[in-house]
């Protein structure tokens, strides 16, 4: 029986340039990389020598603390680079591919023979396992984990985000096929929308618990969905799997082969034609935006969604967990008139502030400024109003910041993510990078239970 949970709290942001639902194909770029930084929690080896020759599927690197989780070539070619970093760390395995790609056969396999264990040896063997996720600590899982249950979230309500369900179109049968793979290893909760549920893409599903999220972002966070299913408590831990995630499992089961390729919106007021380009994830970020961005202007490339995606470079490539590449515009070069004086209906106001209130359905254009230096900590209720979450968030940060772990625990960052803090990021008045703080008190607690 599918169950409906209403959210109140929580915000929408409408800005300018969202993606037609249009694809393009461009070529395959001149380097492909896998990024380990794309997987938070493991500590790479790398597993190939420059010149090496590999195919789509055959292992770049591993997880050096857990082995048999191997991070697999998206395609054929010969590595061409180990760039690495301070200390030697690994930041990137660029392999140069092949005109003709070449598919490691993992062979097909029905997934209604196989058991949990046969199913997590072949994730691990074919580069897929270490794509899933865990609570606590928001960080990728190990086969030695036991969940108590699978999420994920086919609901992308935060701004500009790419429409999965025309991700997924011609591709119903992989996606169901990911979800019983998925099934198999632990009782496996889907949500969605209120407008998915009567949509084919998610019609005929069994196996799995159907969940609908009626309200504003973020109500398509998986943790908010974990939060309100099934919280996670100290000594406990869940899976969570990005939806494109399961269309990668259900390809390998269906075809045998480590199969990448996926849909990702191009969006952004930057963009002169918002779309959804066919890529591979890797791809270099100067191929899939050549002759798409506005001349002339000082931009901010985010890889990523714009509130949780990192600042990227042309040279940069594709963020394995990246479903759109954001462009706006970076704000360097604003000049306002009397400044914040103004009734500014252009600019977006939580607080009813500015006279934009009064416009409900326009779309904004707005900058990376942040519009002000941190200060100190306002204790004013605005975290509350956008996570809708059992949590208190603002007392969490203090704890975070202050490294108290008992107070961290009590107060629930068990069951939180990064992510689950960007809107609450956005309407800081006191500037704080929420983010990056709540991703510095999951490692630390991460360090002191080892």
């Amino acid at each position: 029986m599918t169950k409906v949970f209403k959210l109140r709290k929580g915000l929408n942001i409408a800005l300018k340039g969202q993606a037609a639902l249009r694809c393009e194909h461009v070529a395959l770029s001149k380097e492909v990389a896998l990024l380990p930084d794309s997987f938070p929690g493991i500590t790479p080896k790398v597993m190939v020598h420059v010149g090496d020759k590999v195919k789509a599927g055959d292992a770049l690197f591993v997880n050096k603390l857990c082995p048999e989780v191997i991070f697999s070539s998206p395609v054929s070619g010969v590595v061409s680079d180990v760039v690495r970093g301070n200390r030697r760390k690994v930041l990137r395995v660029v392999v140069t591919p092949d005109d003709t790609q070449e598919y490691v056969d993992f062979g097909v396999a029905d997934v209604s023979k196989l058991s949990a264990d046969e199913i997590i040896k072949l994730l691990c063997s074919a580069g897929l396992f270490g794509y899933i996720n865990q609570l606590p600590y928001a960080i990728s899982t190990t086969p030695d984990t036991k969940p108590k249950a699978i999420f994920v979230s086919a609901l992308r309500d935060k701004p500009l985000a790419a429409n999965f369900e025309y991700e997924i179109e011609g591709q119903e049968a992989h996606f169901k096929t990911g979800l019983t793979a998925l099934a198999k290893i632990a009782k496996t909760y889907l949500g969605i929308g209120p407008n998915q549920n009567k949509l084919q893409q998610f019609q005929d599903i069994s196996n799995v618990d159907i969940n609908i999220f009626d309200g504003p972002c973020p109500a398509g966070n998986v943790g908010v969905q974990v939060n309100h299913i099934s919280p996670v408590n100290k000594g406990e831990t869940v899976w969570t799997v990005d939806p494109t995630t399961v269309l990668f499992i259900g390809r390998l089961l269906n075809t045998g082969k480590v199969d990448l390729r996926r849909k990702i919106a191009i969006v952004g007021s930057e963009v002169k034609d918002p779309c959804y380009i066919e890529t591979i994830i890797g791809e270099q970020l100067s191929t899939l935006l050549q002759d798409r961005l506005l001349e002339n202007k000082d931009l901010r490339i985010v890889n990523g969604n714009v509130l949780t995606g990192c600042k990227a470079a042309l040279t940069d490539y594709v963020d394995s967990r990246a479903s759109e590449i954001t462009i706006i515009p970076e704000g360097n070069n604003a000049n306002e008139l009397l400044g914040w004086i103004l009734p500014r209906l252009n600019q977006f106001s939580v607080s009813h502030s500015y006279f934009s209130w009064l416009l409900p359905k326009k779309d904004y254009v707005l900058d990376a400024r942040i519009k002000g230096g941190r200060r100190h900590m306002i204790m004013s209720g605005e975290y509350d109003k956008v996570i809708p979450m059992d949590i208190y968030a603002e007392y969490l940060i203090k704890a975070i910041i202050v490294g108290d772990i008992d107070k961290m625990e009590a107060l629930g960052i068990y069951e939180v993510s990064p992510e689950d803090f960007a809107l609450a990021e956005f309407v800081d008045s006191s500037k704080l990078e929420l983010q990056s703080i709540v991703r510095a008190g999951l490692d630390m607690l991460r360090k002191e239970n080892a």
